[in-house]
């Protein structure tokens, strides 16, 4: 089986190298021409992912690339259109083309943001930022596009490599005495080892599995367990961090509402994602958020 993985040096993507190794043989790429392979995997220069795709004829293509930076999405609407967006429907097309199944990767964003409920697959979606709006317009792109693909919409996600809420809390709490966290979002923090590994998991289970391939196609919600708010977050990483001998500066956490703190982009406030779909179509098992949280804490301060 051969894997074609895009946007390897991502939060998942960097994750994803390690947990699709065992599958096949797997060519990982980022932005920049790979030089043993002299391909690229820029999702932005549709010529570059055209020669890609047909000159290594992937039978599974892992999409790991996004445009993440939901405030400056407001701002900067068409670079984020142009990768979440039109960039997918360009890799949908081309998956189509060469029957190679397409797997993505989505956001809580999609939806409204609001109630208390977590969001089912059949739940209407209502982004209401740009980020969420151009995320969305990518899921549309892939069911138009015809393509067999996976779509997980997940959220929160965090790990040992890249940019993430746990490594910001534990660099503001060395450097302030106060902090003021957000306490009126809920979601669930998860892990790209985690998102790799159920990737993977995913994987077998799908070739394993050919008569059934057709009906596993589709958005699937996949988060770890729980849920918390960031404030409660933000104290469960200072507690596990301070249990492991980390000295922190930080003295007083305070608790603040969405409307305390002004962001270009409007942030949900439910991010909850109901993963039944998921654990049951596949068989899997979830792990609580709280348990990953701690293994990365762990690794980041070894």
């Amino acid at each position: 089986m051969k894997i074609l993985l895009l946007g390897k040096n991502g939060q998942v993507g960097w994750e994803l190298q390690r947990a699709l190794q065992p599958l096949g043989e797997v060519l990982a790429l980022d932005r920049h021409v790979d030089s043993n392979s002299h391909l690229s995997g820029d999702v932005a220069d549709f010529a570059a992912m055209s020669k890609t795709l047909q000159q290594f004829r992937p039978d599974i293509v892992v999409n790991a690339t996004a445009y993440t930076a939901v405030d400056q999405a407001e701002s900067e609407s068409q670079q984020a259109d142009l990768i979440n967006h039109l960039a997918v429907k360009h890799l949908a097309e081309q998956s189509q083309a060469i029957d190679a199944l397409l797997i993505h990767y989505s956001t809580d964003y999609v939806f409204a943001g609001h109630g208390v409920n977590a969001w089912t697959e059949q739940d209407i979606t209502a982004p209401q930022n740009h980020y969420g709006r151009s995320k969305l317009q990518g899921e549309i792109a892939l069911a138009e596009s015809g393509c067999r693909f996976i779509n997980f919409r997940t959220s929160w996600v965090y790990g040992t490599h890249g940019h993430n809420f746990i490594k910001t809390m534990l660099k503001l709490a060395q450097i302030k005495d106060e902090l003021n966290i957000i306490d009126d979002q809920v979601g669930t923090p998860t892990g790209a080892a985690l998102i790799a590994d159920v990737t993977a998991q995913i994987i077998r289970y799908y070739q394993l599995c050919p008569q059934q391939q057709s009906h596993l196609h589709g958005h699937y919600h996949l988060t770890s367990q729980g849920e918390t708010t960031w404030y409660d977050y933000a104290c469960y990483i200072f507690a596990e961090a301070e249990k492991k001998k980390l000295k922190l500066k930080v003295k007083k956490v305070s608790a603040i509402p969405t409307s305390a703190y002004s962001t270009p982009a409007i942030r949900p406030l439910n991010s909850r994602l109901n993963t039944q779909k998921l654990q049951q179509t596949f068989r899997i098992h979830l792990p609580h958020w709280q348990q990953g949280v701690v293994q990365v804490i762990g690794e980041l301060l070894a």
